[in-house]
C-alpha cells in the first residue's frame, strides 16, 4: 500500500472484507452462539444430555472434572472452525470499479511488479479514454 501510494499519489486505496457464501456465514453464526451455550452448560454443570434422556458421554464427564480446560478447548476449536468458515482467501483488485486482479480466479497474489504493471496499464488506458473525443447523438 505504501509503495502504491508513493508511486500513484492520486489513487485512493480502500480495503474491505469479501463475504463468504451465506451457508458458511450461517454456520459460523450458529457456532458462535452454540459455543457460548456449551461453555455456559460446562460452567454451570448442567447436563444437557439428561434433558434428552441420554447418558452423558465420557468427554462430558471429563469436561465437568476439567472445566477450565474444557471451556478453553470449546472456545478455541469453535473459533478455529468459525474462522475457517468466514475465510474466503479473496484478494480482489478493482480500478475505477473494473476488476483487474482476482486471487480467487488466479489462485495467487500478484507480485509487486505485476501490481505496478497492472496499475500502469490501467492508468494509461484511463488517460487514453479521457483524451478520446466525445460524440454527442
Amino acid at each position: 500500500m505504501r509503495v502504491i501510494s508513493q508511486r500513484y499519489p492520486d489513487i485512493r486505496i480502500e480495503g474491505e472484507n469479501y463475504l463468504p457464501q451465506p451457508i458458511y456465514r450461517h454456520i459460523a453464526s450458529f457456532l458462535s452462539v452454540f459455543k457460548l451455550v456449551l461453555i455456559g452448560f460446562i460452567i454451570v454443570g448442567k447436563d444437557p444430555f439428561a434433558f434428552f434422556g441420554m447418558q452423558a458421554p465420557s468427554i462430558w464427564q471429563w469436561g465437568q472434572e476439567n472445566k477450565v480446560y474444557a471451556c478453553m478447548m470449546v472456545f478455541f476449536l469453535s473459533n478455529m472452525i468459525e474462522n475457517q468458515c468466514m475465510s474466503t482467501g479473496a484478494f480482489e483488485i478493482t480500478f475505477n470499479d473494473v476488476p483487474v486482479w482476482s486471487k480467487l480466479e488466479s489462485g495467487h497474489l500478484p507480485s509487486m511488479q505485476q501490481l505496478v504493471q497492472i496499475l500502469d496499464n490501467e492508468m494509461k488506458l484511463n488517460v487514453h479514454m479521457e483524451q478520446m473525443p466525445h460524440h454527442r447523438s
